[in-house]
């Protein structure tokens, strides 16, 4: 027998954690399967028919320049939109060349990577963080220095400590209704953050996925108000028009973005410049507040849905976050519980759910479980959180019964 190939695979790649949320989508594929583990829009709320007239008129009118290379800093027209929204909705005065059009917010953490990061740097994250930054950050293998979430922000004693015996590159946060908690942090924790980081050179990274899906209260100020000259901005049309597009964008100094054009060159020259044109005429020709008014009031009554069940349903040691925006919430099981364990039982009832382990850089999470709620709709989310307060019946009492010995 020929001897098994065995290749020399970097320790780069090595390091690299799968996307445990990937793994779960395969499982969750099955339609028997009601699923919260994902973290996908809603269907309802996909414009297949603004973006195909969009397309057709892109074609039509400016076919071959669709078709054709592009640059790398991205389509103009679409830095321009970006830039007056900016304005508009947070009153930041943003030039278009300070913005770099990427394939989704995922790419441009794997640029903040590339450019800022030697191995065994400091990074802090939130705990819990996002996964894909988790993963997206492993490959250039820093040193984590998570920081617990509270639920007003960043806990300011732990990160005070970090700053002063860490001295991370950068920080990494959602501020507003963060994946996977839904926590937003309030402006008074925001102003705390900044006044932390004023004299020190600790960049902060600012992924504002969510920002535009807020069910009540004023916009919240960006860390760019702040902190100007150090915060990167990190923004995305998934959440508001399509995840299909593919495209985000890093709003940053322009000695930063002329880094990330360097190493977005040597990636893939430029993101899908059809897409780009299509995104623009899309933008131009329907009306976005009223587009994302429709996915706020949708989404907000599904996350109501979802709490009004739990309350009612789950024992009452689980406690959960309340999400004032955002597609996610956050559960904490009692001590005794596994969320693996959870998880492994709710499949069995056909409920898909997210351990909260892989949102955790030092082994946390034991306990936790992410929940979507923005891809189920009112009957999805009444049957499987129906489900998965069953299981809870049975499971946390067994928890509670093993911890007192009886």
């Amino acid at each position: 027998m020929p001897k098994p190939c065995t290749y020399p695979f970097s320790r780069r790649i090595r390091a690299t954690p799968r996307s445990f949320i990937r793994e779960i989508l395969k499982v969750t594929e099955h339609p028997d399967i009601i699923s919260f583990a994902g973290g996908l829009p809603s269907p309802a709320f996909l414009d297949a028919p603004g973006v195909s007239a969009a397309a057709e008129s892109v074609l039509r009118e400016d076919g071959c320049a669709a078709l054709q290379y592009s640059t790398t800093e991205g389509y103009l027209p679409l830095r321009e939109w970006i830039a007056e929204r900016y304005h508009s909705r947070l009153g930041l005065d943003v030039d278009p060349d300070e913005i770099l059009i990427t394939n989704g917010s995922q790419q441009i953490l794997d640029l903040l990577g590339r450019i800022f990061l030697n191995e065994g740097d400091p990074v802090t994250i939130e705990a819990p963080g996002y996964l894909g930054a988790i993963q997206a950050f492993s490959q250039y293998m820093p040193r984590f220095c998570p920081v617990a979430l509270e639920n007003e922000g960043p806990d300011p004693v732990e990160f005070t400590r970090v700053l002063r015996e860490d001295n991370p590159v950068f920080y990494y946060a959602i501020p507003n209704s963060q994946n996977p908690s839904g926590i937003t942090c309030t402006s008074r924790r925001r102003k705390e953050v900044a006044s932390l980081l004023a004299d020190r050179e600790t960049l902060i990274v600012e992924d504002d996925a969510y920002g535009e899906i807020r069910f009540n209260g004023d916009h919240l100020p960006s860390y760019r108000s702040l902190i100007a000259d150090r915060a990167l901005l990190l923004g995305s049309f998934s959440k508001i028009v399509a995840p299909g597009l593919r495209l985000g964008w890093l709003c940053a100094p322009e000695a930063v973005i002329e880094q990330a054009v360097t190493a977005k060159q040597a990636s893939d020259l430029h993101s899908n410049i059809l897409a780009q044109r299509i995104l623009c005429r899309y933008l131009a020709e329907n009306d976005i507040d009223d587009h994302i008014a429709k996915i706020t009031r949708g989404y907000a009554e599904q996350c109501s849905l979802m709490i009004r069940l739990m309350e009612e349903l789950f024992p009452q040691e689980v406690r959960f976050t309340r999400p004032d925006g955002g597609m996610f919430l956050w559960l904490t099981l009692p001590e005794g519980a596994s969320a693996m364990e959870l998880y492994e039982r709710a499949m069995k009832e056909k409920v898909a759910i997210l351990p909260g382990t892989p949102f955790y850089t030092d082994g946390g999470g034991d306990r936790s479980v992410r929940l979507n709620f923005s891809n189920a709709d009112g009957e999805k989310i009444r049957t499987g959180i129906s489900r998965l307060a069953g299981v809870m019946e049975k499971y946390i009492p067994e928890t509670d019964h093993e911890k007192s010995g009886d």
